[in-house]
């Protein structure tokens, strides 16, 4: 066994497996929807501000505060900050449907989100790293070319002929649950020892809070219908996990930053799917896919 794990090169293998979970998600995200559906959602203006109020200067002022006063590991404090900047989850519709919530208005916001993203963040990330040495053009690069290409060739796939954008879905999604798998158990097995320092040091608290803090933000501002506040506080919670580990991979060597990311993001996971469990047992099996209505539809009753 140990000849084997020696004759791996474990870091290549769980770049690769990132790369590749990044690349099916956003590609899944875009087989998946309409230029129509994403533009509807975003007529309510009032909503889409405060849903951007929450995720690019709530969450990162109180990231900021939380540095100030809790004494966190390099690592971790690069980490909360990446996550802190880094808005618009391409896994958003899929949170939204597991909280029952505005599957439309996930979408919508999501691309919003991710376009600002982009933009937003090397410039962000320079400013608040003012210690490290980060060229925007560096961080803004990737972003552009491994996020919103393949998400625009889902939606020309979904636009030029559904019946093989919905013949691959189900690929997609596999082959980023297989990635997704294959990541984290080879950064566990290359972070083992730092993960459990994390949790005796008592910093996997301030991880649990950063998720809490999140929620509560979305859901305050997430306007006066249930599903839309459900929505925005996975949204807010869920950090844009493709985007932070693009900026993990290509601008700091430390293995751990990475770690400290896939921690965060599957520990919402989990926790949503407890939620989930618990409070929408009447509509949703606990452990299976939720049957969902069109998203055309949802777009109408929206």
């Amino acid at each position: 066994m140990n000849q084997i794990l020696a004759a791996v090169d474990l870091p290549l293998l769980n770049r690769l497996a990132f790369l590749i979970l990044i690349l099916s998600m956003l590609v899944d995200t875009g087989l998946s929807l309409t230029l129509q559906q994403l533009w509807d959602p975003l007529r309510n203006g009032w909503l889409v501000l405060r849903s951007l109020l929450a995720n690019f200067v709530l969450v990162p002022l109180f990231v900021y505060f939380l540095l100030q006063i809790v004494p966190l590991s390099e690592p971790i404090r690069i980490s909360f900050i990446i996550m802190a900047i880094a808005a618009g989850p391409p896994v958003l519709p899929k949170l939204a449907q597991l909280v029952h919530g505005n599957l439309a208005y996930a979408a919508g916001l999501m691309l919003l989100m991710m376009g600002l993203t982009a933009v937003y963040m090397p410039f962000a990330l320079a400013l608040a790293l003012q210690n490290v040495q980060v060229n925007p053009w560096d961080i803004a690069k990737p972003l552009l070319t491994l996020m919103l290409i393949p998400l625009v060739i889902g939606l020309l796939i979904r636009s030029r002929n559904e019946a093989i954008a919905f013949t691959l879905q189900p690929l997609m999604r596999q082959l980023s649950s297989k990635s997704l798998i294959l990541g984290l158990a080879t950064s566990l097995f290359l972070q083992f020892d730092r993960l459990i320092a994390m949790v005796r040091t008592g910093e996997i608290l301030a991880i649990a809070g950063f998720i809490l803090v999140g929620f509560g933000i979305g859901y305050l501002l997430g306007g006066p219908d249930s599903d839309t506040r459900r929505t925005l506080a996975v949204g807010t919670a869920q950090r844009n996990i493709a985007a932070a580990l693009l900026v993990a991979g290509t601008n700091f060597d430390d293995p751990a930053i990475a770690s400290v990311i896939v921690v965060t993001s599957l520990s919402l996971f989990v926790g949503i799917r407890l939620i989930a469990k618990q409070v929408f047992t009447t509509e949703v099996e606990p452990l299976e896919e939720p049957v969902e209505r069109p998203i055309e539809e949802q777009v109408e009753a929206s």
